[in-house]
C-alpha cells in the first residue's frame, strides 16, 4: 500500500521539518540510511512537558511517543522526499523523562513503534532502544530519533 494512502486511511497529516532548537541539523544522509536528529514530543504544536511517573502516565507517554514518530515521518519525508522510497525502519532510540523509579520505558515507546509497523507494514519492524532520563531539553517527556534506510 501507498504510504501516503495509509497516512491518510490513519487521518496523519504529516507536519513540515521543525526548525533545529540548537546546533544541528534535522537529518543527514550518508549513503542510503538516513539518521534523524531526536524529535521532542508535542501536544497542540508545543512540547508536550512532564515526567513519567510524576505526572504522566504510561498512556499518556505512549501517545506523546506517537506524535514523536508523527513528526519523525514528517522529517523523513522532508529528506528523502517521498515515503514510499523507504525500504526499512532501522531503529528507534527513545528518551522517555521519567522518575527514578518508572520501569515502563518500552510501553511508552511502543506509542512509536506500533505506528512505524501500521505505516510501513514489514518494513517498519526495527530494533530499538528505551531509556529513561532525568530529564530532556525543554522539560519534554519523550524524544526519539531514527535511522532509516532508502532505496
Amino acid at each position: 500500500m501507498d504510504i501516503y494512502a495509509k497516512l491518510t486511511q490513519l487521518g496523519i497529516t504529516l507536519p513540515p521539518v521543525a526548525a533545529p532548537a540548537a546546533a544541528y541539523v534535522p537529518f543527514v544522509q550518508t549513503g542510503n540510511l538516513v539518521f534523524l536528529s531526536g524529535h521532542l514530543a508535542k501536544k497542540d504544536g508545543k512540547v508536550w512537558v512532564g515526567q513519567l511517573g510524576k505526572n504522566i502516565t504510561t498512556l499518556e507517554g505512549k501517545a506523546a511517543a506517537r506524535a514523536a514518530a508523527i513528526d519523525l515521518m514528517g522529517t523523513l519525508h522532508a529528506a528523502v522526499g517521498d515515503l514510499n522510497r523507504v525500504t526499512r525502519i532501522v531503529k528507534l532510540m527513545s528518551l522517555v523523562n521519567s522518575t527514578a523509579d518508572f520501569t515502563e520505558q518500552h510501553l511508552v515507546t511502543n506509542g512509536a513503534s506500533e505506528l512505524f509497523g501500521e505505516v510501513f507494514g514489514d518494513k517498519g519492524a526495527h530494533a530499538r532502544s528505551a531509556f529513561g532520563v532525568a530529564q530532556i531539553p525543554l522539560g519534554a517527556c519523550v524524544e526519539i530519533e531514527l535511522i532509516a534506510e532508502v532505496a
